[in-house]
C-alpha cells in the first residue's frame, strides 16, 4: 500500500522540521508548508489523504482557511487541527464543524500519530455540504423572517403600532432578495450604496404606518440580530473561508437599506407637514 500523503501546514520552523522527521519514519509521505498561501498551492496541485495544519498562522488566513480549501477540493481527506489553546469553548465547536479533529500542542508525538492512523482508518468524521452566507440566507429567509417577528413582538416600542404580521414582516422577503443579490455580487465594501426601490418603498409606507424614526432603526438592529441568529445554526455548512467578508457585506447592505429607507421616510415627512 502506497504511504498516506500528508500536508503538514505551520509557521514554526523547529515545528516544521521536527514532526515532518518523525511522520516520515512512521511511513508517512509529508509535504511541508509554511505559509497558508504556500499550503493553498499545495492543495490546489496536489491530491492529500491527511491535512495536519497549525490553527494559528501569521499573515493572511489561518488554519480554517486551509482547512475549508481542502475540503473544498479534496472531501476525503482527513483534517486535523493544532492549536496551542486547551480551551476554545464555543470557537472550538464552530470549527470542529469544518475539521475531524482539534489537537493541543504541545502533545506526545505517540498520540498524534495515532490519532492520524485512526482518522486514516476511519476516514472524515462526516460528509459536510459547504454553503455560502448567500446560498444559507437564501435557504433560511422564511425562518429567519418568522424569528424576527417573535423578537419584534417583545418590543413594546415596536408593538405600540398595530398591524398584522404581512404588514409588520411584508418588506423583508425583497429585503432578502436584495441581500443575496449583493453577497454574490463583485461590489467591493464601502461601495457607494445600491439603489433599492423596496428600502425607499419601505420608508414611506412605515410613515404611514405610524412608526418612528428610532422604531425604524430599532427594527433594523432586530434583522441583523436575526441573520446572524440564523448563520448561527448553519455552523455545520457554513463555509469560513468566506463568512468574514459575508458578515460585512450584511452589516453594510443592511446598513445601506436603513439609510434608503429613512430618506423617504423624512421626505413624506416633510410632505405630510405641508399645508394642505
Amino acid at each position: 500500500m502506497a504511504p498516506a500523503k500528508l500536508l503538514l501546514v505551520d509557521d514554526d520552523e523547529t515545528i516544521r522540521l521536527t514532526l515532518s522527521i518523525i511522520l516520515r519514519k512512521h511511513g508517512f509521505h509529508v509535504t511541508v508548508a509554511a505559509t497558508v498561501t504556500e499550503a493553498l498551492k499545495y492543495i490546489s496541485s496536489q491530491v492529500f489523504d491527511v491535512l495536519l495544519s497549525d490553527l494559528h498562522m501569521p499573515g493572511a488566513g489561518d488554519g480554517l482557511t486551509v482547512v475549508s480549501a481542502m475540503r473544498h477540493a479534496n472531501p476525503k481527506a482527513v483534517t486535523i487541527l493544532l492549536s496551542s489553546f486547551p480551551h476554545m469553548d464555543a470557537a472550538a465547536q464552530a470549527i470542529l464543524l469544518q475539521t475531524d479533529e482539534i489537537l493541543v500542542k504541545p502533545m506526545d508525538v505517540t498520540m498524534l500519530v495515532d490519532a492520524i492512523k485512526l482518522r486514516l482508518a476511519t476516514g472524515p468524521s462526516r460528509t459536510r455540504v459547504v454553503e455560502t452566507v448567500a446560498t444559507i440566507l437564501e435557504r433560511a429567509a422564511e425562518s429567519t423572517i418568522k424569528d424576527w417577528y417573535l423578537l419584534v413582538e417583545k418590543e413594546e416600542t415596536l408593538m405600540a403600532v398595530p398591524m398584522s404580521f404581512q404588514l409588520r414582516s411584508g418588506h423583508l422577503t425583497r429585503v432578502f432578495q436584495d441581500l443575496v443579490l449583493r453577497l454574490r455580487s463583485t461590489t467591493v465594501l464601502g461601495s457607494k450604496e445600491l439603489p433599492s426601490a423596496a428600502a425607499t418603498e419601505h420608508g414611506t409606507v412605515r410613515r404611514r404606518q405610524g412608526y418612528t424614526a428610532a422604531m425604524m432603526v430599532e427594527e433594523s438592529r432586530i434583522l441583523q440580530v436575526s441573520i446572524f441568529n440564523t448563520l448561527q445554526k448553519n455552523l455545520a455548512s457554513i463555509d469560513f473561508s468566506v463568512v468574514l467578508i459575508g458578515v460585512m457585506t450584511i452589516a453594510d447592505e443592511i446598513d445601506s437599506q436603513l439609510g434608503q429607507a429613512m430618506k423617504s421616510y423624512l421626505t413624506e415627512s416633510i410632505v405630510d407637514a405641508l399645508p394642505a
